[in-house]
């Protein structure tokens, strides 16, 4: 992939994950299991338990992304292959962990994704809140999707093959 491109999926994919960061760090900073959990019902609890955690996993993982792609971008001279391994690893621990948390609290159906409709199925119905982050989480992590999907296989295929022919 040329350089030019490389740095502008750097930045575009920084400013997402920005977006990303702020709207978990609101909830989860406006947000705790009693506050969820109002009803007191242990099924309900566990699944608010499951969803904070997943939260606070991808979070960290998106904190840890924009700080690459931020050091790759400060760099006086672009390292197009440092840049290229970090956008690989966000799109595995980023948007990889977001539509297949490791809770299972929700998950995407692909059946809906043409349809205009919402592809997230929540295996529980959850609170307002709930719903909306992990709605808006999905059509930034489904857009970063699209942008890095050549991460997710050709670029290992690149790496394979370079490894192969040195």
């Amino acid at each position: 992939m040329p350089k030019f491109n490389v740095r502008n999926l750097c930045e575009t994919t920084r400013d997402k994950l920005k977006d990303a960061i702020t709207e978990m760090e609101n909830f989860l900073n406006a947000h705790n299991l009693q506050q969820l959990n109002s009803e007191d019902d242990p099924e309900m609890e566990e699944f608010y338990k499951s969803y904070l955690s997943d939260t606070r996993h991808l979070l960290v993982f998106c904190e840890v992304g924009y700080e690459k792609i931020g050091v790759s971008l400060r760099r006086q001279t672009f390292n197009h292959e440092y840049a290229e391994k970090v956008l690989f690893d966000v799109y595995h621990n980023c948007i990889n962990n977001f539509f297949y948390p490791k809770n299972e609290c929700y998950s995407e159906d692909g059946r809906y994704a043409y349809t205009g409709q919402d592809a997230i199925r929540f295996r529980k119905k959850p609170t307002r809140a709930v719903r909306d982050l992990t709605i808006y989480l999905s059509k930034i992590f489904e857009e970063l999707r699209e942008e890095l999907s050549y991460y997710e296989t050709d670029y290992v295929t690149q790496r394979r093959m370079q490894g192969e022919s040195s």
